[in-house]
Formats: structure tokens, sequence, C-alpha cells
């Protein structure tokens, strides 16, 4: 895809979501041609997602980090999302800001909304591999499911690993461990 041009209407897009402020607690995303603003999360998505932090730092590589809430920008694909938890290089600090380079992440972990499910379960499972992205966990407390999507193509992952709350998810390499869930909540009914 070398020289590849974003269509103007998504580069003045994406720069339009970046300028935005939203109010505290909120995260803006762009997909294709819409601003997709999303409320912060519920005290069990964020239990939840502090577990599985957990389990991924203790098996990160020494020139990774943990980053919540970091804006990955695609401007080749026009897309800008907010992963509720990703890895980046180490050295992506020295990049400043909050926008990081969508490629250079090395996954993506949502926890699924329960008010918004389609963004994490439709849009981001289309964004993502267009994105680069080469892992993305998804953790669906509602249906106390996970899906872990891999080997990104084109407009599609060519792998997916689906399991329940309790089962390992393999995660591959550059972390190779098996994720552990469950200790995992699910959503109240």
């Amino acid at each position: 895809m070398t020289g590849f041009r974003i269509p103007e209407r998504h580069a003045q897009l994406l720069a339009y979501a970046q300028s935005l402020t939203p109010p505290s607690g909120w995260k803006v995303e762009v997909s294709g041609d819409e601003i997709i603003m999303t409320a912060g999360p519920s005290v069990i998505h964020q239990r939840n997602l502090l577990v599985v932090r957990r389990r991924f730092d203790a098996n990160c590589p020494a020139e990774l980090m943990p980053s919540e809430n970091t804006d990955l920008a695609s401007p080749r694909t026009g897309k800008l999302r907010n992963p509720d938890l990703t890895y980046i290089p180490l050295d992506t600090v020295e990049l400043g800001g909050n926008r990081v380079p969508a490629e250079l992440a090395a996954i993506a972990v949502e926890i699924v909304s329960p008010s918004n499910p389609e963004n994490d379960l439709v849009g981001k499972v289309r964004d993502y591999p267009q994105m680069a992205i080469p892992l993305y966990l998804v953790i669906d407390p509602r249906e106390g499911t996970l899906t872990l999507h891999s080997e990104p193509g084109g407009t599609t992952y060519h792998q997916r690993w689906t399991g329940k709350f309790g089962d390992g998810v393999p995660i591959p390499a550059p972390f190779s461990f098996e994720l552990a869930t469950a200790e995992l909540l699910r959503y109240p009914a």
C-alpha cells in the first residue's frame, strides 16, 4: 500500500475528532465517516480490565509498555481508535502526546460495553486489522465470552479463537502465555 493517500475528508474528520475535548471520562474515536463518543466504563469493566492487565504485565516483553485509553491513529486508513488497553513500544514516548501510530501496537484489548457492544464486536473487528494491529482480544462480560483475533490481512483477521470465562486464552508472541480468565466477572442480568 505504498503511496496510499488518505482522502481529504477523512483527514479533516481525523483532525476535527482530535481537536475535540470530550467531557471527563468520555473517549472519541473515528471509523470511516463516523465520530464515535463513548461514556466511561462501569466498575465491573474496570475490574475486568485490571485482572487482564495484571496478567499481561507479568508476561510483557521489556521493550513494551501498557497504555490505557491511548489513541491509536491510522491516517492511512482514516481511523482513530482508543482501546481499553494496548501495549506499545517504550520508545513511543518520544513521540509525545496521546496519539500513537496504530501499527506500533502489539495488541488491542477491549471489554465490551453493555451500552454499545457493536462498537467492539463489529466496528473494531473491522477496523483493527486495517490498522495493522496484530492481535485483538475481546472480552464480553454480557455473555461471559472471549475472542482473540489474530493474523490481520487487509480488511480482516484470518484467525479467531473463542472461549468462555474460565478458559485459558492462548496469547501468542510477543507475550507467549495462557491468559487465565476464571476471575473475570459478568455484568449483572
